[in-house]
This record gives structure tokens, C-alpha cells and sequence, in this order.
């Protein structure tokens, strides 16, 4: 995490965890077994036919789809597209919430987004500053999530204190995705203001640099 930058995560389908991937598919009513303390199966989802197969596995973190539903070992076939994208979405959602309120950021609603056809989440994390002498104390990052789960998030000025705590839950965003970001690919540096040329900022490699 960064002042004044942009970034995306990408969702790696392979990667869940196994309590947040859990509270999700509940949420939905998807019908799941518990084999072991670090395997899940989803047997039954509404409204679509199974079989009688699974429809995800997850072991280890570690997610299997079932070889019938996929196509080309990759892609999800329609019949199962859309219900995989709002698990995503859900999963992208609780992640956030999840790294964020662990380091002591608050949720804040955008009671001005509705959601569209390829945004399907947007609200803030507002975290503060303890430094006495920080004049800008309130920090608010924005997150989108898209309709495929994918994460984006946007960020301006931030004191360092937060944002050692913002980048720790940004790593536990990543280890949950099963991604790492690039500079310059995923993370995209935006322009400085004059007014904060000479406060405390991140350098392009991350490192927190004091200015007087």
C-alpha cells in the first residue's frame, strides 16, 4: 500500500480460504460438507443440476472445480459462470474486511454507488493517525470489487502509521488471493501534490520516506 497510488488484485481461482470461502457459500444456501478441518465440499447449489458431483472442493486452501463444469481445464462454463463470479465477489468482500478491521480500519458505506454490470462493490476502509503531529489524520482507501471478484483500490495521502498498518492488510489481501502485485503492472503510481511534496510518502519501492 502506497500513497497515491492504484492497485488490482487478481483473483488466483485456485486460492481460497477455507473459513471466509465457508461464510460466503452459507450466505448464498449453497448446501457444503465438511470432510476435514482443511476440506470443504460444495455438493448442492439452487437451481442448478450437479449430477450428483461436487461442485467445489477446497483442501488446504487449495480449490479444486469439478472437471465437469469447467471447460478447456480453465474457463467455468455459463451454467456455473455467474454463481462462481458472486462467490468471488463475496469472498473478495469479506477478504478486505477482514485484513482491514484485523489493523484497526472501519467500514464506510458509498451510499452513492450502485452497482452495475461490471462494478459490483464500492466502499471505504477509513483508518487514523496516532502521530501528534499529524495534521491529516483521517485516512479513507477506496476498494471497488468487479464482477469477477477482482480488486481495485485507490489511495492518496496517508501518514506512515497507517500506512504500515494499511500494507500489512494488503499482504494479508494478496496471501488470500494467491497473487502478488507488480509495480507498475498491478500497482500504478498517480502524480504528487505539490502540498504533499514534503510529507511523509512512499518511494515506487514501497519504503516509507520521512521529509521534515
Amino acid at each position: 500500500m502506497s500513497c497515491f497510488e492504484t492497485s488490482t488484485f487478481l483473483k488466483n481461482p485456485q486460492v481460497f480460504k477455507t473459513e471466509v470461502f465457508i461464510e460466503a457459500v452459507e450466505k448464498f444456501n449453497w448446501e457444503y460438507e465438511i470432510k476435514s478441518d482443511n476440506e470443504v465440499i460444495v455438493t448442492k447449489i439452487p437451481n442448478t443440476k450437479l449430477h450428483g458431483e461436487y461442485a467445489i472442493k477446497i483442501k488446504n486452501g487449495t480449490v479444486t472445480y469439478n472437471s465437469y463444469y469447467l471447460k478447456n481445464g480453465k474457463e467455468l462454463v455459463k451454467e456455473l459462470q455467474s454463481e462462481f463470479f458472486t462467490l468471488n465477489v463475496e469472498y473478495a468482500k469479506k477478504t478486505i474486511l477482514t485484513e482491514f478491521e484485523s489493523v484497526g480500519f472501519t467500514l464506510k458505506k458509498d451510499y452513492d454507488f450502485e452497482p452495475n454490470e461490471e462494478v459490483k462493490e464500492k466502499f471505504f476502509m477509513v483508518g487514523y493517525s496516532k502521530l501528534e503531529n499529524e495534521d491529516e489524520k483521517r485516512t479513507e482507501i477506496e476498494f471497488s470489487i468487479l464482477k469477477d471478484g477482482t480488486i481495485t483500490s485507490d489511495s492518496n495521502y496517508i501518514p506512515y502509521d497507517v500506512h504500515e498498518l494499511a500494507d500489512k492488510a494488503m499482504e494479508g489481501i494478496e496471501r488470500s488471493f494467491g497473487n502478488t502485485r507488480r509495480e507498475g503492472i498491478e500497482i500504478k503510481r498517480k502524480e504528487i501534490p505539490i502540498r504533499y511534496k514534503n510529507k511523509s510518502y512512499c518511494s515506487a519501492s514501497n519504503k516509507i520516506i520521512a521529509k521534515n
